[in-house]
């Protein structure tokens, strides 16, 4: 993450490097130039949540792909 040494540019930094789109990331610099914090507070956890669902999403793409290497192993093991 490049240097930056102010307050605003640290929290641009931060919610691109968290993935918030560039709309999120100009709604969130608004709020928290106003002091809208609970606002703010508000679209972070939504953000975070968006963010754990795909991390869930994921996860049972994974299961799914060990459950097929699984059933090729034990396929393998019966021939």
């Amino acid at each position: 993450m490049p240097h930056i040494s102010n307050t605003q540019g640290r929290l641009r930094q931060n919610l691109i490097d968290a993935g918030c789109s560039p709309e999120l990331v100009q709604e969130c610099l608004a709020l928290a130039q106003g002091q809208q914090t609970e606002e703010l507070r508000r679209l972070l956890a939504r953000q975070r949540r968006a963010l754990l669902d795909k991390v869930h999403q994921n996860e049972k793409r994974i299961d799914c792909l060990d459950y097929l290497v699984y059933q090729m192993e034990q396929e393998k093991k019966q021939n």
